[in-house]
């Protein structure tokens, strides 16, 4: 199975972005990107009206839109050649997986796109985002494109009359995916119901299970590192040691601050490990303990300090100096290995809907928040995740929304 840096090389695919404005296609692709890249593809996203705001200007009329309006159809057609040129010349370069983000709606403009890549000898997968539910629509309107640059210092109302009519306009000729023969994923109501069509080995077979988690609930997710612990306290990493009497005060300073803000319609996750169950078991609610929040595993440095493993193991310190990213402990993991390991984890945390507060581990919690926050994964070995603070996550449509609590004396 291919994972982390051992993914093929002549990995070449372009996966095409179909539907109508406001149905969440930015959305889509550029949770995609992330992901994909995430798990160590070189993946990006090209989008077509960026390119079009280039080359027409950002704030067109809606009537730019109109399928009979000759000029502005030969203006689009620019700006989509624009940008699979762009695409074209990424791939050339050593791109792995380009995301076409346009609405390429209709059967016409599939085939183009399509032929220009298979030219090119790249494999093309169509992601049609399709919605009926008024709410989302309403709400991906007012939420993500009144901040787009199309409207900037618009009158409110006055843009959202004028996507609505630009939304008609592509209506208007939208015509859906039909041809059995292409490869196809169709999402419908941002995860309700998934139609699938010729997908075929492990990369387009990843792609499902992950859009098919996607939604765009507001939630919060909160990150914090289990209260202080003895092995804290000495310097020590790894082993599964009590809290400290400053970890346990931490840990009821938690339990005001969920009070505070949630009911009882939270989940909160621990690691097996003592220290996190300790914490969670303070704040009075059900938790569930998973192996995959275990701490980064030191192999034969656990119980040891880091100035013991610079006096003992020169080598190894100075390996893990130069790239924390993908050194890995004797008989342990590296962070690309825990990377790997919490992959399913990620997929439940997009796929909650609710609160979620995850107690776990520096490495862990760096991993998880350099997901979220769009860090490469070279600087999630150096991300600063102190102990005795709460990080809010809340995804939004556009990126993810932070906030920081400190909960507890100076430490960490």
């Amino acid at each position: 199975m291919p994972l982390g840096n051992t993914f093929p090389l002549n990995t070449r695919l372009v996966v095409v972005m179909v539907g109508l404005p406001a149905r969440g296609k930015t959305y889509t692709a550029r949770k995609l990107a992330r992901y994909l890249s995430w798990l160590g593809y070189r993946a990006h996203v090209f989008n077509v009206g960026n390119h079009r705001r280039r080359i027409s200007g950002s704030q067109v009329p809606h009537s730019f839109f109109d399928p009979d309006n000759s000029d502005g159809a030969s203006a689009r057609r620019l700006a989509a050649e624009s940008a699979l040129e762009e695409l074209h010349m990424w791939m050339e370069g050593g791109g792995q997986i380009g995301i076409y983000d346009a609405t390429n709606s209709t059967t016409a403009r599939r085939l183009w796109v399509r032929q220009h890549c298979e030219r090119a000898g790249m494999e093309v997968l169509f992601i049609e985002v399709i919605c009926n539910d008024p709410s989302i629509i309403e709400g991906n309107i007012r939420e993500t494109k009144l901040t787009s640059p199309d409207y900037v210092d618009a009158n409110p109302e006055a843009a959202v009359a004028d996507f609505r009519a630009r939304i008609a306009h592509y209506d208007q000729a939208y015509e859906p995916i039909i041809d059995d023969r292409l490869h196809y994923i169709k999402i419908i109501d941002l995860g309700r119901q998934l139609i699938i069509n010729r997908i075929e080995g492990f990369l387009t077979g990843r792609i499902v299970q992950f859009v098919a988690n996607l939604h765009t609930t507001p939630r919060p997710i909160w990150l914090t590192r289990h209260g202080q612990s003895e092995a804290n306290v000495v310097g020590r990493i790894g082993e599964d040691t009590n809290l400290s009497p400053a970890g346990v005060r931490f840990s009821r300073n938690l339990t005001r601050f969920l009070n505070d803000r949630v009911g009882d319609s939270i989940s909160i996750w621990t690691s097996t490990l003592k220290r996190t169950i300790q914490t969670g078991q303070a704040l009075g609610r059900p938790t569930s303990a998973l192996k995959l929040l275990d701490e980064i595993d030191a192999g034969v440095c656990d119980g040891m300090t880091y100035a013991e493993i610079q006096r003992t193991m020169p080598e190894d310190y100075a390996a893990r100096t130069e790239d924390k990213l993908r050194y890995r402990y004797p008989r342990g993991e590296s962070y690309e290995d825990v990377i790997r390991r919490l992959d399913p984890v990620l997929l439940e945390l997009e796929r909650q809907r609710g609160p979620i507060l995850v107690i776990a581990h520096q490495a862990v919690l760096r991993t998880l928040y350099a997901y979220f926050t769009d860090h490469p994964r070279e600087e999630c070995p150096h991300l600063h995740i102190p102990l005795h603070t709460v990080i809010e996550l809340t995804p939004k449509a556009y990126g993810t929304a932070e906030r920081q609590f400190r909960l507890g004396p100076g430490i960490g």
